[in-house]
């Protein structure tokens, strides 16, 4: 039996004059878990779909899976040699049950001929009893939560009795609890002798569960390294090529007048309670785990979220928001944390979008838009933000993670607002584009800008907050200082925290 399951040699791979791999050599070894990690753009994706059949890699590449060399691969062999790929959207399908979607496979595959709805509730069960969950077969897909899914589509893989398993940023929607539990069960799969194919922004999670690390720079294999050898600043530096300091905190700021003040807002099953208040100048850290009510207020802040009952203020004035244009009149703006579905028109241009929440201000008296304001408020924000783009009219679409995340700030700031609410503003985006909003963030709060900075990630809140709120089940259960305490306290701090009545 060979050690290496999977071989591949001087994989190039061009789309017109970018070369998305250049004499890539990659490896997995029987029964691993590795990760391969990169920057946006950096060919991990063109380099999985290369495995699994989806592209063909330039001439003179070189595959072998378990000892035979493979002239080339088309997704049917890919599966038929025991190869399968998760991706980020689970590819499963909403209207069928758990049981049809675990068994899909074999229609597919053109194994059976009629459905016999009795094998595949006998089949899914079997799938889910390999890696101890329990699911109802019956269920339609649709109805159960993104954690749930992951399990179906990890299941609908234990029915093929694949040998190498491919995952997608897994991670990406599940809560911290969920991800525990989803890297616990990989490690269970590795024990029965899976190979895993791991890929992640997240360094935390590469670190804790990998044995080897291959990193990807530009279509350039930097290297693999034993998952000992490396640590955060290793990994981050072999991606970008840059430094970060990871522990550079904010200084001693003094902050202006108070911007918001919100008493005793309560919203039945989101969230009770809440006082808080914000000043100029200042990053109010918001963090707790999914389900704390922490985006819940903040659509409230925004208008989108009536509370039942309630004050909130603005530069001293009550205020009621009872909708996103009053919450923009009053100087709040709300970058979501879904920015493919909530924060852009991805089909339109980068300067439609920078410009969607203004255009009532960049018309004349007739109605017309005026070409030569648009422009400049355009230009202005791409600069200012520094999104990378070779023309502004491009789709937003064909832009990186962080810069499509760039735009959505650009967007909001460009309503001149006094507040701005940022909902896990670096949700699946690289390390060099996460520092670089850090560094926007705080370049906006010494402007006088007060910030909400709302997420699950806590060296995000303990870095770049001025003060931390912690959540819990809709309640504020702690206020804390990130001078005064240590990163693995606030860690304890937030999964571990008690509701104090």
């Amino acid at each position: 039996m060979h050690e290496k399951i999977l071989e591949m040699k001087n994989v190039n791979k061009k789309y017109g004059g970018v070369n998305a791999l250049k004499n890539v050599d990659f490896s997995l070894k029987r029964g691993e878990i590795h990760c391969l990690v990169g920057e946006n753009g950096s060919g991990k994706s063109t380099l999985i779909k290369i495995i699994s059949g989806v592209v063909k890699p330039d001439p003179g590449a070189e595959i072998i899976i378990n000892g035979e060399k493979v002239k080339h691969l088309n997704p049917r062999e890919s599966v038929e040699k025991g190869i399968q790929v998760i991706y980020q959207d689970l590819s499963l399908f909403p209207n069928l049950t758990v049981a049809e979607n675990v068994a899909i496979s074999d229609y597919y595959r053109g194994n059976i001929k009629m459905v016999n709805q009795k094998e595949m509730y006998k089949k899914a069960i079997k799938a889910m009893k390999k890696i101890d969950i329990s699911i109802n077969p019956k269920k339609l897909v649709r109805e159960l939560s993104v954690a749930q899914k992951q399990l179906v589509a990890i299941s609908r893989v234990i029915a093929t009795d694949a040998e190498i398993l491919i995952m997608d940023e897994p991670t990406a929607s599940l809560s911290k609890h969920e991800i525990n539990e989803l890297l616990n069960l990989i490690k269970s799969l590795q024990k029965q002798g899976l190979t895993v194919l791991f890929v992640s922004h997240k360094l935390d999670e590469i670190m804790s569960i990998s044995q080897r690390v291959t990193i990807l720079r530009d279509g350039n294999k930097i290297g693999t390294f034993d998952a000992s050898e490396l640590d955060d600043q290793k990994i981050a530096y072999y991606m970008t090529g840059k430094t970060f300091d990871q522990n550079e905190k904010r200084g001693t700021e003094k902050f202006g007048k108070k911007l918001l003040e919100i008493k005793d807002l309560c919203k039945k099953r989101n969230y009770m309670n809440i006082n808080l208040e914000l000043r100029e100048g200042e990053i109010l850290g918001i963090i707790g785990l999914i389900g704390s009510g922490r985006t819940e207020l903040a659509l409230s802040i925004f208008g989108m979220n009536s509370p039942d009952s309630g004050e909130i203020y603005v530069l001293g004035e009550r205020v009621n928001l009872n909708s996103n244009y009053q919450a923009i009149r009053s100087g709040i703006a709300y970058v979501p944390e879904d920015r493919l579905n909530d924060g852009l028109f991805l089909a339109q241009p980068i300067s439609t979008n920078i410009i969607a929440s203004i255009m009532d201000r960049l018309v004349n008296k007739a109605k017309i838009f005026q070409e030569d304001k648009i422009k400049k408020v355009v230009n202005k924000w791409v600069h200012d933000i520094g999104i990378k783009t070779d023309d502004p009219e491009n789709p937003v679409r064909t832009l990186s993670g962080g810069n499509q995340q760039k735009t959505v700030i650009a967007k909001w700031l460009a309503t001149t607002p006094k507040v701005l609410i940022l909902d896990n503003p670096t949700v699946g985006v690289d390390i060099a584009a996460k520092h670089g909003i850090y560094n926007i963030i705080k370049e906006l709060a010494s402007e006088k800008l007060g910030i909400i900075l709302i997420s699950d990630e806590v060296p995000e809140v303990y870095h770049n907050a001025d003060r931390i709120l912690i959540m819990k089940k809709g309640r504020i259960i702690n206020e804390v200082f990130p001078d005064e305490i240590t990163e693995a306290e606030l860690q304890e701090m937030v999964i571990g925290g008690e509701i104090n009545v």
